[in-house]
């Protein structure tokens, strides 16, 4: 199909090469700042470049067009603003002198986050993701335009605050879409009323995805931390992430919810822990919740609210709060300064411990001593100075359990004994021989000695890697959804405009050909034909002044619409 390039702005075709639209007036050039890609750009032959709509240290988001179902969306480009050169004519993105291999490694990680992301979206909740290229020396990801308000703009209009119960309803999609990240391995990291649009339905959707280089200090990248929001994990690259790290901030987006304002951020709670109960801030708040909020901002990751479901079912439930709270590893208790009895007692125990160190290296002398005089050595008359020493078993720690051959789901996720002793950190990995779901291979292995909280690696099985796309042409909007799924591919269901070329409901195109070998689990768009009778809006410029113009385009579609039935029938009939 020949490709078209469509105005970002009134979405009508555009003459090639043209920088000012015929349609509306707007004119495409000058519009972007210089080394950004121009507005009217078309990427991968189908998506047309509008404005700016925001900058991170990761790269830049268009606002844009998808010109085939004629339907706006959001383009990010990867481009690392610490590691990329100006961009020249050509558009080709170059990495800075010495910067190749860094360039290269976070380039890839940003394709395989979205890709990752493009399998699971449109999850309930999650801005979907619906394609992923490489063009122009980079990568591209192509998201929906969700609409709505940011949460923070959203309170501002709302008094500032809200019941708990306004906000569970509210956030619920989040807590469920994060939870669903969580499964396949991905954490998200920049949980924040920024990066959560309330719809007009009144429920919030997450945006903001991002690469860990991006959402941790120290990276490379220049990193992208919410005050308030990010957990203190995320200000040191030598602090490991997992999921309670999303958990830290969907606690501290609730805490905004229901108090009106930002927790303390966690950089300045590390030196001196001053944040307020929720319920110190607002008396309305119930204690359970106030507890639950206290319990999910904890500084240390172990000590904390582990997974996105105990936290929103606790912000549920106040007796699973209680049984939480009775299961939850203790706070660690803050460094104080002892008062003058505690000095006494730390004295005496300095002053034995130096006395056992004094004599434990006498005897050690003593016995070096004795073994080098010794003429004629005896094992049987003289015993060895190390049987008399008992060896100190070590303390808290327990032996790592075989996870190897488990469903993760439903035998290792869901179980209170491994989740309230480990801390799990998940990749998924393709294989043909283990089944979908179940643990390929773990480390610590089984059988090793580890302190409780430890962090335990998991390899889960994503089932087979590829297979083909389906030939879903003409099919109805029902009959391609059962082949997709059937094979093991999603679907989004895109209306285009139909001047009669297509069978009305009927799949018209898609965006992926018949054959093509697809990663299990990818989103396919399909394109479904709208009733013939069906116009492309039009702005007010375009609407016609007469009254007998008005009359002559309703007529035309009814014709069209009666011949195209005729077809139909036609086509029916033999």
């Amino acid at each position: 199909m020949e490709s078209k390039r469509l105005c970002p702005y009134c979405m009508q075709e555009l003459e090639p090469q043209a920088e000012v639209c015929s349609h509306c007036g707007r004119a495409l050039a000058g519009r972007n700042p210089a080394g950004s890609l121009p507005a009217g750009t078309v990427l991968a032959g189908r998506y047309t470049v509008g404005d700016i709509h925001g900058v991170d240290g990761e790269g830049i988001l268009y606002c844009g067009v998808e010109n085939l179902g004629r339907f706006r969306v959001t383009i990010k480009e990867y481009m690392p603003l610490t590691l990329a050169s100006e961009r020249g004519q050509s558009l080709t993105l170059r990495p800075k002198p010495g910067s190749e291999v860094l360039f290269k490694t976070t380039r890839m990680d940003f394709a395989d986050l979205y890709r990752s992301l493009q399998r699971i979206t449109p999850a309930n909740g999650l801005e979907a993701v619906l394609d992923v290229f490489e063009e122009n020396n980079t990568v591209y990801a192509v998201m929906e335009n969700p609409g709505g308000v940011p949460l923070d703009k959203w309170l501002e209009a709302h008094g500032g605050k809200v019941t708990p119960e306004t906000a569970r309803t509210m956030l619920q999609p989040v807590f469920d879409g994060v939870a669903a990240m969580h499964q396949v391995g991905l954490v998200h990291r920049g949980i924040c009323p920024e990066n959560i649009r309330v719809l007009e339905n009144g429920k919030a959707r997450l945006t903001g995805y991002a690469t860990v280089g991006l959402r941790t200090a120290g990276s490379g990248l220049h990193e992208q931390l919410f005050e308030g929001y990010s957990a203190p994990e995320q200000y040191s690259t030598s602090e490991f992430e997992g999921r309670y790290t999303d958990e830290y901030s969907l606690a501290a987006v609730f805490y905004r919810t229901v108090c009106g304002l930002s927790p303390v951020p966690a950089a300045q709670r590390v030196v001196s822990d001053s944040n307020p109960k929720a319920r110190t801030v607002n008396p309305k708040v119930p204690q359970y919740i106030s507890d639950v909020l206290s319990m999910g901002l904890r500084l240390r990751p172990a000590d904390r609210i582990q997974t996105v479901p105990q936290l929103f079912q606790a912000l549920s439930s106040e007796e699973y709060t209680q049984e939480l709270g009775r299961t939850l590893r203790p706070q660690s208790r803050k460094l104080t300064t002892p008062d003058p009895e505690q000095q006494k007692h730390l004295f005496s125990l300095k002053a034995l411990l130096a006395g056992i160190l004094v004599l434990l290296s006498i005897l050690i002398l003593l016995t070096l001593w004795s073994v080098l005089k010794q003429d004629q050595p005896s094992a049987s008359a003289h015993p060895e100075p190390d049987s008399t020493v008992t060896s100190i078993p070590p303390v808290n720690v327990q032996v790592v359990p075989d996870f190897v051959g488990l469903n993760y789901d439903t035998q290792v996720r869901n179980n209170r004994d491994y989740v309230g002793e480990y801390l799990f950190y998940v990749t998924l990995e393709y294989s043909d021989t283990v089944e979908k779901g179940r643990i390929i291979r773990q480390e610590p292995e089984a059988g090793e000695d580890v302190e409780p909280g430890s962090t335990i690696s998991l390899v889960v099985s994503n089932g087979p890697e590829k297979v083909a796309m389906p030939d879903v042409i003409g099919a109805t909007r029902d009959n391609a959804a059962q082949k997709l799924t059937q094979v093991g591919l999603n679907a989004s269901f895109w209306p285009i405009y139909n001047d009669g070329s297509y069978v009305s409901g009927c799949v018209a195109y898609c965006s992926e050909e018949a054959g093509t070998m697809l990663d299990i689990g990818t989103r396919v768009v399909i394109y479904i034909a709208a009733e013939v009778e069906a116009t492309v809006p039009v702005t007010p410029e375009e609407a016609p002044s007469t009254s007998s113009s008005e009359s002559q385009q309703e007529e035309e579609p009814s014709s069209s619409s009666s011949s195209s039935q005729e077809e139909a029938e036609s086509d029916s009939e033999q």
